[in-house]
């Protein structure tokens, strides 16, 4: 699935744009990618990977932008940027200020498109969270996934009402089968997907092997298969963590370069997005009849 409109419509990024974000200690800054012309453009919130910032994942947003989205990217603290190691005491807390990152960018985003110049172009009643890795643990949070304690006692709610849609990539499973430097060092790495009520759309790599768990890939579906209805599953057979590269072209960490996952990625996103908030379902419906007769490659679920 390709969308021509992905390669010829002109885009725009605006940054560093700076969010109200109390208690942080470092400012929240944003990038705004939009395509240059269109009104009513239904808006991503993006959550990075560890250790990214707001100017990763290209390939992905502006083929967003360019699809017609507004998207915002928060650097968040875990930044190499930053350059909060393992061991700072902040670390332990930053999955929770990630959290309260999209919080504070859906809490003003009149004001964050408004400094991109966007406030009469962009519908902010059509919102939706997309992150990889860590960052699908942070968006899935807004969705409605909640996090286990120590005792298995469920975490707060943080779920936002402003979120109608969203999409997890390499989202990580639930707690029980973390290897022993997950468990110490990632506590917080303990969803409990039964509350996640919002439709979303998990993407997960056949080839996705964690070091964090002893499941193997299939740890990576848990956000499909343990959180409500609606849910869409996208399963890319020989995709690992980094999706044929979503961060960017040649990024040093990518395992298993491939261009034509990520497009496939992010016109799957898209068109997923465009159906859950009632944009339209043509592309979408088109994925899925596709999906019926690739060649194995990919494989598209639905309940």
């Amino acid at each position: 699935m390709s969308s021509s409109h992905s390669l010829s419509q002109q885009i725009v990024s605006v940054k560093p744009i700076v969010a109200p974000s109390p208690g942080r200690g470092l400012d929240l800054r944003l990038k705004v990618t939009a395509p240059r012309s269109g009104r009513n453009l239904p808006v991503i919130v993006f959550s990075h990977g560890n250790a990214w910032s707001l100017d990763g994942y290209e390939p992905l947003v502006d083929r967003w932008a360019a699809a017609g989205f507004v998207v915002v990217q928060p650097t968040h603290l875990d930044s190499r940027r930053n350059a909060i190691a393992w061991d700072d005491p902040r670390f332990a807390t930053i999955w929770r200020v990630r959290i309260t990152d999209l919080h504070a960018i859906l809490d003003h985003l009149a004001d964050v498109l408004a400094q991109a110049g966007l406030e009469t172009r962009a519908d902010r009643e059509r919102t939706a969270v997309v992150g990889h890795s860590w960052g699908a643990q942070t968006a899935g949070a807004l969705l409605g996934a909640r996090v286990l304690d120590a005792e298995g006692v469920v975490g707060e709610d943080f779920s936002h009402s402003a979120v109608s849609a969203g999409a997890l990539i390499g989202a990580t499973g639930t707690g029980d089968s973390l290897t022993p430097f997950a468990a110490e060092n990632l506590p917080f790495m303990k969803p409990d997907f039964s509350t996640m009520t919002t439709p979303a759309l998990v993407v997960a790599g056949g080839k996705d092997d964690s070091q964090l768990s002893t499941r193997g890939p299939e740890w990576f579906t848990d956000a499909y298969h343990l959180s409500p209805a609606p849910k869409s599953l996208l399963s890319i057979t020989e995709a690992e963590h980094t999706m044929g590269g979503i961060a960017g072209e040649k990024v040093a960490e990518t395992t298993d370069e491939d261009p034509a996952r990520v497009a496939l990625i992010a016109d799957a996103i898209s068109a997923y997005l465009r159906a859950a908030l009632d944009l339209d379902d043509a592309e979408w419906t088109a994925l899925n009849s596709t999906a019926e007769g690739s060649d194995g490659t990919w494989s598209l679920a639905s309940k």
